[in-house]
């Protein structure tokens, strides 16, 4: 009989454990539920020209200073723009306009937010040579194709300024083929170039880092087919103000300069990582990303 009640002890003993351990466990998970909060996150979309991979990386380490996690997603120019559209990526800080990307806005504007231009004025598009090229127009250009072995390098074949070359190709008359590559075998040709002294006509734009390190000059456009300067835009999509008031404050914040960006591309350029150049700017200037993150200077 003894036996028996202590056997029955033990196990109401067990349960009251049990009944206690499962009520922690509960409370524990409301407690958990009730303080975390859910992880920020954003997403960049980018075309991987020199300028933009270096404006969307310092981005990326400033919404990592504000506590977001950052995806970066690379595409060509028209998909990007259907991506913000579509809102398959939160923004993008490289969307050239009025002119480069004039086709693209034409039909996706109306379906994105333009958040602002994060350097006025300043960019620019064209045919670019060596300044030791002795003509300074395109409309001279068919007079020394021999020279050019009529061809023009260019980049990717969705980018703005593709479309316009070809477009200038027709308004000039140019007997000239248009190579298209990328931005970095766009680079690499004219470096090679350069190192010999050869004739060399490439779709050019600035800011660019090849501008630092070549002595170079655009060729004038009476035609104005290239359009003139424009600014580089920040484009979000449509919702996230909303969404995302604090995303958004930043992403309104954000300007700098033709200098900030080509200091950054001059360090890709030179050999830094992507992550490490952004790192080292982002370091440099504490007053501008706590403005952008808070509105306010330390």
């Amino acid at each position: 009989m003894v036996k028996i009640m202590i056997q029955k002890k033990k196990t109401l003993t067990l349960i009251v454990i049990t009944g206690l351990l499962l009520m922690l466990v509960l409370f524990t998970a409301g407690c958990t539920s009730q303080t975390t909060e859910p992880a920020k996150e954003i997403s960049i979309g980018y075309v991987t020209w020199d300028c933009a991979i270096s404006s969307t990386n310092v981005m990326k380490q400033v919404f990592e200073e504000a506590g977001y996690d950052v995806t970066l997603v690379a595409v060509d120019a028209g998909p990007l723009y259907q991506a913000l559209a579509k809102g398959d990526v939160d923004f993008t800080t490289t969307a050239w306009l009025p002119y480069t990307h004039e086709s693209y806005w034409e039909t996706y504007g109306d379906q994105i937010a333009y958040v602002n231009e994060n350097i006025p004025g300043a960019a620019r598009i064209g045919l670019v040579v060596p300044s030791y090229v002795t003509i300074n127009s395109i409309d001279e250009l068919n007079s020394v194709a021999d020279k050019f072995g009529n061809q023009i390098i260019g980049i990717e074949p969705g980018a703005g300024i593709t479309s316009r070359t070809e477009q200038a190709i027709d308004e000039y008359g140019l007997d000239y083929t248009l190579v298209t590559s990328s931005s970095a075998g766009m680079a690499a040709e004219l470096g090679s170039a350069i190192s010999k002294n050869e004739w060399i006509v490439v779709t050019g734009w600035s800011p660019h880092w090849k501008f630092s390190r070549y002595d170079l000059k655009f060729l004038e456009d009476p035609k104005g087919v290239y359009g003139g300067a424009e600014d580089i835009v920040t484009l979000a999509r449509l919702g996230l103000e909303t969404d995302d008031p604090e995303a958004y404050g930043i992403l309104s914040r954000f300007q700098w300069t033709t200098e900030d960006i080509t200091s950054v591309m001059n360090d890709i350029a030179g050999g830094m990582s992507e992550t490490d150049a952004a790192k080292a700017w982002v370091k440099a200037h504490p007053d501008t990303v706590t403005y952008w993150i808070n509105g306010t200077t330390t």
